[in-house]
């Protein structure tokens, strides 16, 4: 975050995007880059999806340092329409939201010191762009992205946006999803940014894994210091777009009434895939704060 502190007069439009400031990335903020990508590289093939592993390639976006926004926008407008805007960090609701509803993706500009490489609470460079970008690649997914978009807009009017964003963190940063031969992979940006996740959510036994089901998800809490105590798994992008297509007013009506499920909860009429051991031991779940 020093990088932010030190460079808090960059010039913000009303729409918080700026010029990404090329110019102020060090050749230490490069080596994190390479350092980071390199090892995601290592380990991601055979656990992360195909969609995304297909439009990094596409974007072609590599080990040799941050890449330059406007030449990666260049590639995504003509493959799916999206284009990406640098900001500051994270914005107000209502301006990612509206992003999001016009096919354009905020994604921070800095990217973490080396004492921060192994974990980062906010999002940096290397979380949006490596995380989130290649999937914007794929069509299903980039609509379904533009439709959480203009969902988010409607939910805030509902005062359910604790709903909505329960939707984002289960797949958009952390969804797994299932292969035709049974085997799950992971699409969420989250896990994909991460090197002890990206081994933790698909060969420890602690998690729950759970078949994705939508009213399910939005009452189910989540955790924001620690590895996720359940995953929920798609079987394809075009279930979830579908699933999510029709209008969620209702469905906030009937939820409204029902209690949440804990992070780590089991509901009676889940589809479990895996029941997890929620062994602390497994590793990453360490600190112990409420439910989101």
């Amino acid at each position: 975050m020093a990088v932010l502190e030190h460079h808090a007069d960059l010039p913000l439009r009303p729409d918080y995007t700026l010029d990404q400031p090329r110019h102020l990335y060090s050749a230490e903020d490069h080596a994190v880059w390479r350092d980071l990508f390199r090892r995601q590289a290592a380990i991601l093939p055979g656990r992360a999806c195909d969609e995304f592993l297909t439009g990094l390639a596409g974007l072609g976006v590599a080990a040799d340092g941050i890449p330059d926004f406007e030449r990666l926008s260049d590639i995504l407008e003509k493959t799916t329409g999206w284009r990406i805007v640098a900001v500051p960090g994270l914005v107000p609701d209502d301006v990612f939201f509206g992003h999001m509803a016009a096919r354009r993706f905020p994604v921070t500009w800095w990217i973490r010191n080396r004492a921060r490489i192994d974990y980062i609470q906010e999002p940096d460079v290397f979380h949006d762009i490596y995380g989130h970008v290649p999937l914007l690649m794929n069509p299903v997914f980039a609509d379904y992205m533009q439709a959480y978009g203009k969902g988010g807009l409607k939910a805030a009017k509902l005062g359910a946006l604790h709903r909505l964003a329960r939707l984002y963190w289960y797949t958009v940063e952390f969804g797994l999803i299932a292969q035709a031969d049974g085997s799950l992979r992971i699409y969420g940006s989250g896990i994909l940014s991460s090197k002890t996740e990206s081994v933790f959510c698909l060969d420890s036994a602690a998690p729950n894994r759970i078949r994705f089901d939508l009213r399910r998800l939005m009452r189910t809490k989540y955790r924001i210091d620690t590895f996720q105590k359940s995953y929920f798994v798609i079987r394809s992008f075009d279930e979830l777009f579908d699933a999510t297509r029709p209008d969620f007013a209702p469905l906030y009506a009937g939820l409204a009434a029902l209690p949440d499920f804990g992070a780590a909860g089991i509901a009676p009429d889940d589809a479990v895939l895996t029941r997890g051991t929620l062994d602390a031991r497994a590793g990453g779940w360490e600190a112990e704060t409420a439910d989101v």
